[in-house]
């Protein structure tokens, strides 16, 4: 006879945030019907979910109520926290199997969704593979927040972020920092940390405390108000949606410079992702600002690039209004870009005062090198070939005294449509110290759609093939070009000993 039709069935039977009245109508009917209820429970003996439900319970249901043997880190089993509760969730699930395999029908019960940070995880993974299993969806604690702040969560194309305290506040910091809007679980313990991040990722004034939604004692109030030591397991932190937030009362203007990196938002960091999200403000090149997303409410100042200064300016008078000011720059904002701009006004009255940050971006120079192998794996020397700031000479006598100290050169702006032949004159001095077959990486556009990255040697550099998306990293006498794998890709590297003279 088959199996399927002599075993019991596995029920996950999501319950809701507490309010028996929000339990779903499918819930109700399969807790009616099963013929063993089990639920898990703290030594004490008492069950949030059995209490949620039990206004649907038959005095002829079995009962099974899964003990926890431990409900913080401490234990004296010989396979620690870890190896305590899988022997407790091997031989609960061991107990519900009995009954299936008897023919009865089990309904494990779960507050919030079963496969949402539920214990009855632990039993599906378990059982569902060997018996008929169907899981009820339930409304979770982090929908039931959100309808006791009575806030929007998120709205339009926001990113909503669900973490557990129990993360090392680091990370997050960094998670609260990237997101728009955020969810943080499993509180009580780790609320001081919690609290911490939101303070270190500058969103703790936006930030909301729900204490047990929806059950008797439900509590709201700003995060940043709340007693550490009031705080129990059932509740959570709420960053709530951006849009339309008005920006704090009183609140001090302020310029922060942040790096994209090269390309795209796979190159941008979790504190850059954070501040733009934040700025009121966005001020820089028209190109780059159309690679930070659109945000309702949050103004945008494109323009050319070639006004670095009166960009500077602009946004410097705007802090000094009290706008939260991000400047955009591509790359690191402090390699031939916005940073040294941004903070040579603010060093001149009347903007002395305002206060500047810069946030770090990834390089071109690093990007590159990344998709070559490791030629910056040594040494190396970051020059601009760019003479609109600073005279050829300049940048030829540099030039040559990193190539004699056998230096790996980051080459920035290279040339454009206009100005080609600074990269053919480089090519001409790197020559006198090097040999025409050093391999020279060509990077254009890494992290973008038309990305290529090419190795040639140095002989055989065209600077017809170089642009301003373009940077060169022209290797030293030590750096290696090497054919592997099945296609014969060619990888380049520096060594990171250098050989005694």
């Amino acid at each position: 006879m088959n199996e399927q039709q002599t075993t019991g069935r596995l029920y996950g039977v999501g319950l809701g945030p507490g309010d028996p009245s929000l339990m779903t109508v499918r819930a109700v009917e399969v807790i009616a019907a099963a013929d063993v209820v089990a639920y898990h429970s703290a030594r004490h003996g008492r069950s949030i979910a059995r209490s949620i439900a039990e206004r649907h319970l038959r005095p002829d249901h079995i009962e099974e109520r899964l003990v926890y043997p431990v409900t913080v880190e401490t234990t004296d089993h010989p396979g620690g926290y870890r190896g305590a509760m899988e022997e407790f969730y091997e031989e609960a699930a061991a107990r519900l199997a009995a009954h299936l395999d008897a023919g009865r029908s089990v309904a494990v019960l779960a507050e919030g969704d079963p496969l949402f940070y539920s214990s009855y995880m632990h039993m599906h993974k378990r059982l569902a593979d060997r018996y008929p299993t169907e899981v009820i969806p339930g409304v979770t604690s982090v929908s039931a927040a959100a309808a006791a702040l009575g806030t929007p969560l998120v709205e339009g194309e926001e990113v909503l972020t669900i973490l557990p305290g129990t993360l090392p506040e680091e990370e997050l910091t960094a998670r609260l920092a990237s997101t728009d809007s955020a969810v943080v679980m499993k509180l009580g313990r780790t609320f001081p940390a919690v609290r911490g991040a939101l303070e270190r990722s500058g969103r703790l004034a936006d930030a909301r405390y729900v204490e047990r939604a929806t059950m008797a004692g439900q509590r709201t109030e700003p995060l940043a108000d709340v007693d550490p030591e009031s705080v129990p397991y059932f509740s959570v932190a709420v960053l709530p949606s951006r849009v339309d937030a008005a920006p704090a009362a009183g609140g001090r203007g302020e310029v922060v410079v942040v790096g994209l990196g090269p390309a795209g938002p796979l190159w941008l960091t979790p504190e850059a992702r954070g501040e733009l999200a934040a700025a009121q403000d966005l001020v820089g090149y028209s190109t780059y600002i159309d690679r930070v997303p659109v945000r309702p409410g949050q103004r945008r100042h494109p323009s050319d690039n070639k006004v670095e200064s009166e960009r500077a300016e602009f946004a410097l008078d705007l802090a000094r209004q009290g706008r939260r000011v991000a400047v955009v720059s591509s790359g690191d904002p402090g390699v031939f870009a916005m940073a040294t701009a941004v903070l040579e006004v603010a060093s001149e009255d009347p903007y002395r005062e305002v206060p500047v940050r810069v946030l770090p971006g990834m390089t071109a120079a690093h990007a590159a090198a990344s998709r070559a192998g490791a030629p910056l794996g040594h040494d190396y020397a970051v020059i601009s070939l760019s003479d609109r700031l600073k005279p050829w000479e300049v940048i030829a006598e540099r030039l040559r005294s990193a190539a004699e100290a056998d230096l790996v050169l980051a080459l920035y702006n290279p040339g454009s449509r206009s100005r080609q032949w600074q990269v053919g004159k480089a090519r001409e001095l790197l020559l006198e110290h090097r040999t025409p077959d050093t391999p020279v990486v060509l990077g254009r556009d890494v992290g973008g759609p038309s990305e290529s990255v090419r190795v040639v040697r140095l002989g055989d550099l065209d600077p017809a093939e170089v642009d301003m998306r373009t940077i060169l990293l022209v290797g030293s006498t030590q750096t290696r070009a090497v054919r592997r794998g099945a296609d014969g890709t060619e990888i380049v590297w520096t060594p990171r000993r250098y050989p005694e003279r």
